[in-house]
């Protein structure tokens, strides 16, 4: 193919819930939440909802006991993660087959994909076309001359639509919407840009890169604005992913209290953290501690550590984290992530909240 160069983001539409109604036609139409092992009475959150569940206000990381309150006839599934990872390769493998098309991977349900053409609309809906014809999903695809651009026009186009967003028209779609409407901008980072006096997409796009220099540092200052004008990488890099690390939680149907519990469940995390990092063949070089107090409190500690494929190692320097755990403080959840060192010829940058694109 030949033309213009674009890149196209491709989000499946309520993916998880998607492919269960796949497995379980007599479930279309109705509100669907998906969630640790499918029963809120006990402690999980929700993976996702579709859309008739999404109407009644519930949402992706909601305690799956809330959202079960808020939809009492919604039907509650529990996770199946293999279920949803053949799925998702189903549909990387038919947008790898299109024509002239690169693609990068983000996750389950969504991808970039670079493609020179006259007409992208036209090529847009092929690639729906296309995976709703093999996998029977629909999806929504964003078009744009940047990645940032593809991938915030997608919000647009969904459920199973396609949107353009480029230079031409970025101001006029996104300039008077909050800064917390770009990707890799929560609302913790809107907060702190409004002290700075800018609360919109054209405040952030207009300032100069350097004002955002001591609040966020010399990185993510101008790479801020740069989001702001939604510039930044226009090539879809289709270099295999490499996982920076592995990560593993547990959230306990009953309370940890006891240090003994804790020093347990420590164990057992990096044990199988490190069963993770095993098959990578790479050492680990830091450790990050999840710690979420009851109710709802959450904390994490993390240490570089040196380059090691020690098992006790590890355990002992996870086991050193851990002592900063508030003793009789009541545990809900702990969870343990094992960062490794990485390949020289890795892709850099890998989410817009780390500055990547």
């Amino acid at each position: 193919m030949s033309g213009i160069p674009w890149v196209l983001h491709v989000d499946l539409d309520q993916f998880i819930a998607a492919v269960e109604v796949l497995r379980r036609p007599e479930l279309a139409g109705k509100p669907i939440i998906v969630g640790g092992r499918g029963d809120p009475t006990e402690r999980a959150v929700v993976s996702t909802a579709s859309y008739e569940a999404r109407a009644f206000g519930v949402g992706s990381g909601m305690p799956l006991r809330i959202a079960a309150r808020k939809v009492p006839d919604a039907v509650i599934l529990p996770v199946d993660q293999e279920a949803y990872l053949e799925a998702s390769e189903q549909v990387m493998g038919c947008l790898r087959a299109q024509p002239g098309s690169t693609v990068q991977v983000l996750g389950w349900d969504e991808a970039f994909v670079g493609v020179e053409t006259e007409n992208p609309e036209a090529y847009a809906q092929q690639v729906q076309a296309a995976v709703l014809g093999e996998t029977l999903l629909h999806c929504s695809v964003g078009i744009g001359d940047t990645l940032v651009r593809a991938k915030v026009a997608t919000g647009f186009g969904k459920p199973a639509g396609v949107f353009r967003l480029t230079e031409a028209n970025w101001l006029e779609v996104m300039g008077s919407r909050p800064t917390k409407n770009l990707w890799g901008v929560g609302s913790r980072v809107s907060a702190r840009l409004a002290k700075l006096g800018i609360h919109s997409v054209a405040e952030l796009a207009a300032c100069d890169p350097t004002d955002l220099v001591p609040e966020f540092g010399p990185r993510m200052g101008p790479w801020y604005a740069e989001l702001g004008r939604g510039d930044g990488v226009r090539v879809v890099d289709d270099t295999p992913w490499v996982a920076r690390g592995h990560s593993r939680e547990t959230t306990f149907q009953q309370d940890l209290t006891q240090p003994a519990q804790v020093d347990e469940a420590i164990r057992e995390l990096a044990t199988r953290v490190l069963d993770d990092v095993e098959a990578e063949g790479r050492p680990v070089v830091g450790l990050t501690l999840k710690v979420r107090y009851a109710p709802f409190f959450t904390k994490t500690h993390a240490r570089k550590i040196p380059e090691t494929f020690d098992r006790n190692e590890v355990l002992s320097r996870a086991r050193d984290l851990a002592a900063a755990i508030e003793v009789g403080r009541p545990i809900r959840l702990l969870g343990l992530r094992a960062e490794m060192a990485m390949p020289d010829d890795a892709r850099t940058g890998h989410t817009p909240t780390r500055g990547g694109w």
